[in-house]
């Protein structure tokens, strides 16, 4: 029997570790202290242990400690990270204790927005232009050369956490000397005006078996920063706007050496046509958009992820059949404490949200006329029945 480690310092994964179990795996979860109380699926999960967290920061000295006092008497055979702050702990893990998987470099290339970026660029892949916040002289160099505005991101970070966008020399160093000691972790980046993209993925042995585009309406740094519904829809998969993203894609996950498992990426299309990579992730995609995917295909990406950690790459895995339904998500902080969406009643309605002061809801057909419909229709009416806005911290807590 296998035993898999599932790491993860927030609340996510439970289909991941429903299917190992399943497949007749030993299931044992380390996560925060702070979550002892969470909804988790302890019908698949063998043991619970917890880690003590500050806003779910864990000390990586007590998670080595830990884990390899467990490893006494546990046989460990995989280790995995199901959200994007833990592929880092779960790399050094497998570094310490010799077990297979991703390691700390190629970690870094899913996490760091600096490193992807690097790798990206070395390979001929496009990105905006970029520069380290590291040594002065050639952050002046840069300014004194790119146009702005730029975004000053976190290089650690996931989603639009951290994140700073300044229009002028004034504004940059303000923004450089404010963050200190910590400038070293941050990287500075030509904002570039136009449509963003993600792309969802399942890789088996460096190949992409899977790959689905889809289309954010209003951009995730506006939704977090300036207060927005959030929306995404799937692209037809046989538009060459989609070929186009999906073959970026697969260049991407080439160039950073993501061997298996899943990956959420985002593309962007600037005004002037190009397409530039933006970051990815090996972890599946924040902000329900697992559930957009499988509205669309019928593939659910943590329990196929679960299936590909547990062949190893020694079977062959084979992806269960796609559907080609058209698909949209909206989601927004909501101005009740349970928002009614009953009123949303269409048969597309697919997937409702279930999250205090927050609204959200699915849909999908066969038509793509009639999600675009639907799409726009919707977001009138969340503005109207549930948007409200709330200040985003620098650093995630929940």
């Amino acid at each position: 029997m296998l035993t898999i480690l599932c790491i993860s310092s927030y609340e996510k994964g439970f289909d991941f570790m429903r299917e190992a179990k399943a497949q007749g795996c030993r299931v044992v979860l380390l996560t925060s202290k702070s979550l002892e109380n969470a909804d988790w699926p302890r019908e698949s999960l063998d043991e619970i242990f917890y880690i003590p967290d500050k806003n779910k920061d864990w000390n990586m000295q007590d998670v080595i400690y830990g884990v390899s006092y467990l490893a006494r008497t546990e046989q460990i055979d995989r280790i995995v990270a199901l959200d994007d702050f833990d592929v880092e702990r779960a790399a050094s893990l497998r570094e310490h204790l010799r077990i297979a998987g991703m390691g700390d470099t190629t970690a870094r290339h899913f996490r760091d927005k600096l490193a992807m970026r690097m790798v990206a660029k070395e390979n001929g892949i496009p990105v905006p232009e970029f520069c380290h916040i590291l040594n002065h002289k050639k952050i002046n160099e840069f300014a004194d050369t790119i146009p702005y505005p730029y975004m000053i991101k976190p290089r650690l970070l996931a989603g639009s956490y951290g994140l700073k966008k300044v229009n002028n020399k004034q504004e940059m160093w303000d923004r450089i000397n404010y963050l200190a000691d910590e400038q070293s972790f941050f990287l500075m980046e030509r904002f570039v005006p136009g449509s963003i993209y993600h792309v969802d993925t399942i890789i088996s042995e460096r190949e992409v078996v899977f790959g689905l585009a889809s289309k954010y309406g209003t951009p995730p740094f506006e939704v977090a920063h300036q207060g927005r519904v959030f929306t995404s829809q799937t692209l037809d998969s046989k538009s060459d706007e989609a070929k186009e993203v999906l073959e970026l894609n697969k260049k991407v996950l080439k160039a950073l050496g993501l061997l298996r498992g899943v990956s959420h990426s985002e593309f962007i299309r600037a005004e002037d046509g190009t397409l530039y990579f933006l970051e990815t992730s090996a972890r599946v995609g924040g902000a329900n958009l697992s559930s957009l995917v499988e509205a669309a295909t019928g593939i659910n990406l943590w329990r196929e992820w679960a299936k590909i950690e547990i062949l190893n790459g020694e079977k062959e895995y084979k992806l269960p059949k796609v559907k080609n339904d058209f698909a949209a998500i909206l989601t927004s902080l909501s101005k009740q404490e349970w928002p009614n969406l009953e009123t949303y009643n269409d048969p597309e309605v697919y997937w409702r949200l279930k999250k205090e002061y927050h609204a959200g809801l699915i849909v999908k057909s066969s038509d793509k006329k009639r999600i675009n419909h639907l799409l726009d229709e919707y977001q009138k009416r969340f503005y109207n029945d549930f948007f409200t806005t709330a200040q985003m911290a620098e650093r995630p807590s929940d």
